[in-house]
């Protein structure tokens, strides 16, 4: 019994049966297309994976927000503080909206100074840091503040304030936190707010702690004036 021969294929387009050369191109054809929609599928497949890692790298990685430092309550660090010191601890009270990350007393041996420290965030996300400096000297005030040049004075509230504005690039280095500055005297203490807040924002601190500020004042004056009477 003889074996049937398969009739050639015919192609619709053509209206009659492939060429022997016609099936194999159309066959080298239908390879090519095939690796290549291979070859996009494997991009769109590794673009999406390198998205998800991309992804879980955002999600699971810290980010230098705000919102992720962490709330002290400064207050209750500085009633503490006030129990340590004889000095009036500046402790101020502020809107709500404006939170602190960090809130310490750092005690040292002379000739080193031992200061009160408030990080305070202002409500648009700015930083003011406050340095209570006791028994501080110039040394100490030029390294608090990077070694920035007083600018002008200010008073706010009664308090007169000496200002080291760096914004305009004038600082003598890297200025790092202390774009702007402010500087006081109260009694012992030296006072220095210093940060990247808006003027606005620093006369909001000046002001909520000015009648801390006048109370050390007083207080040392008093001092004296009793030991010189005795």
């Amino acid at each position: 019994m003889s074996t049937k021969t398969k009739p050639p294929r015919v192609v619709a387009e053509l209206g009659r049966p492939e060429t022997p050369e016609e099936t194999a191109a159309r066959k080298a054809e239908n390879s090519r297309n095939h690796r290549m929609r291979q070859t996009v599928n494997n991009l769109v497949f590794s673009l999406l994976a390198t998205l998800g890692i991309v992804l879980v790298i955002v999600l699971l990685v810290p980010r230098s927000d705000t919102s992720l430092l962490p709330d002290v309550d400064y207050h209750a660090s500085a009633a503490k503080a006030q129990e340590a010191r004889d000095e009036v601890i500046i402790d101020p009270k502020l809107p709500d909206d404006w939170t602190s990350n960090a809130a310490r007393l750092s005690e040292a041996e002379p000739p080193a100074v031992s200061d009160w420290y408030i990080g305070l965030i202002t409500p648009d996300d700015q930083f003011i840091g406050i340095v209570q400096g006791f028994d501080a000297n110039p040394t100490w005030q030029a390294q608090q503040l990077e070694g920035s040049l007083a600018d002008s004075t200010i008073d706010v509230d009664g308090v007169t304030w000496t200002v080291y504005d760096n914004r305009d690039g004038s600082a003598p280095s890297d200025e790092g936190n202390v774009h702007y500055a402010l500087a006081t005297e109260s009694g012992p203490s030296t006072i220095l707010l210093y940060g990247t807040a808006s003027d606005e924002d620093f006369r909001t601190v000046a002001k909520a702690i000015a009648a801390q500020v006048k109370a050390g004042a007083a207080g040392a004056a008093g001092d004296t004036q009793q030991k010189g009477g005795s």
